[in-house]
C-alpha cells in the first residue's frame, strides 16, 4: 500500500480541510527564482531517473491528476514537470466535455480506459474530477447524462459519486497504481490577471475563451465544490495537494519535489539479473569483443 509524502500543502485524511485557510501565494521564506528554477531542474533530473526505474521495473504505474480552476498552470506544469521523462513511458490526457460515445456509460468510463500500464507515468489534465465539481456547479449538465434516477437532494449524488471516486483509487492502488491528486489553487485576482495576459499576447489568444470569464461568476460554488470533493476523497493511498499557484515557479517546483519524493518511497530499483540472465550477458559481450 502506498503512503502519501508528508508536505504543508497535503490535505488532511480527516476532513478538516478549509479553502478559505488553504494559501495560494509562497510561504514568505520561499527561496529566490532563481534557486526555486535550480531545485525544479535538480527534481526533473531526479525523476528522469525514478521513471527509467519504473519503466524497467515495470511493477507498479504512477497516475498523476491536475485540476484547478481555468489559468490554474495545469498546461505549464505538466510541461516543466515531465520535460525530463521519456516520452515512450509517459501518457498524457485531457479530460473536456464528455463524447456522446463517453455518456452512455458511467461517469468513471473514461478516465478508467485511459489509466497508465505497470511501468508507466499517466498524466490527467482534468479528470473524473470534473463530474463532482463542473457538473455540481452546473447541474443541469445531468440532464444529457441520462441517469436511471436522480436523489431529490442532489447534495446526495455528489456523496455517491465521491464515495465511488474514493473507493476506485483505493482498488487502483490496491493493483500497484500510485495516485497522485494535485489542485492548482490560484487565486480569483490572480487569474484575472492571466486572462487579461493572454489577451495581451496574440499568441496566447487561442487559450481564451469568453466562458472562462463567466465561470469566474461561479467561484464561490467552485471552492465550496473543491473543498468538499478533497476533503472526501484525500486519501494516504491517493493524496490530494493542495498547491499554492498564484507563483508559477514555486507551484511547478514543489509539485515536482512530491512527485520525487513520493516516487522514492516506491523503493524502485532496476530488476535484478539470474546467473543464467548474467551467463548470456557475459557471452553476448564475448562475441562483440572477439569481432
Amino acid at each position: 500500500m502506498f503512503q502519501a509524502a508528508d508536505s504543508p500543502w497535503l490535505v488532511p485524511f480527516d476532513g478538516s480541510f478549509r479553502v478559505a485557510d488553504a494559501p495560494t501565494r509562497p510561504p514568505e521564506d520561499t527561496p529566490s527564482e532563481d534557486e526555486l528554477e535550480a531545485r525544479l531542474d535538480d527534481a526533473v533530473d531526479r525523476l528522469r531517473d525514478l521513471q527509467r526505474m519504473l519503466y524497467a521495473e515495470n511493477r507498479i504505474a504512477l497516475l498523476l491528476v491536475f485540476q484547478a480552476m481555468d489559468a490554474g498552470g495545469k498546461d505549464s506544469t505538466i510541461r516543466h514537470v515531465m520535460t525530463g521523462v521519456n516520452p515512450a513511458g509517459c501518457q498524457v490526457f485531457s479530460f473536456k466535455q464528455p463524447s456522446r460515445e463517453e455518456l452512455d456509460h458511467d461517469f468513471l468510463w473514461r478516465t478508467a480506459k485511459r489509466l497508465p500500464e505497470r511501468g508507466r507515468i499517466g498524466i490527467f489534465n482534468r479528470s473524473h474530477y470534473e463530474e463532482v465539481l463542473v457538473v455540481r456547479v452546473h447541474p443541469e449538465f445531468l440532464g444529457v447524462q441520462r441517469l436511471p434516477a436522480l436523489p431529490d437532494d442532489l447534495d446526495e449524488l455528489w456523496a455517491r459519486r465521491s464515495k465511488a471516486i474514493a473507493a476506485w483509487e483505493k482498488h487502483l492502488a490496491d493493483a500497484g497504481t500510485m495516485v497522485l491528486k494535485f489542485w492548482l489553487n490560484v487565486s480569483r485576482d490572480e487569474q484575472r490577471q492571466r486572462f487579461l495576459k493572454r489577451l495581451r499576447r496574440p499568441d496566447k489568444h487561442w487559450k481564451f475563451s469568453l466562458g472562462d470569464v463567466r465561470e469566474r461568476g461561479y467561484w464561490d460554488d467552485y471552492m465550496r465544490a473543491y473543498e468538499d470533493v478533497l476533503n472526501r476523497t484525500s486519501r494516504p493511498w491517493a493524496p490530494w495537494y493542495a498547491i499554492p499557484a498564484d507563483d508559477k515557479d514555486f507551484m511547478r517546483m514543489s509539485v515536482a519535489d512530491l512527485v520525487v519524493r513520493n516516487l522514492e518511497s516506491c523503493g524502485l530499483v532496476y530488476p535484478a539479473l539470474s546467473d543464467a540472465e548474467r551467463a548470456e550477458l557475459d557471452e553476448g559481450r564475448r562475441a562483440l569483443e572477439a569481432e
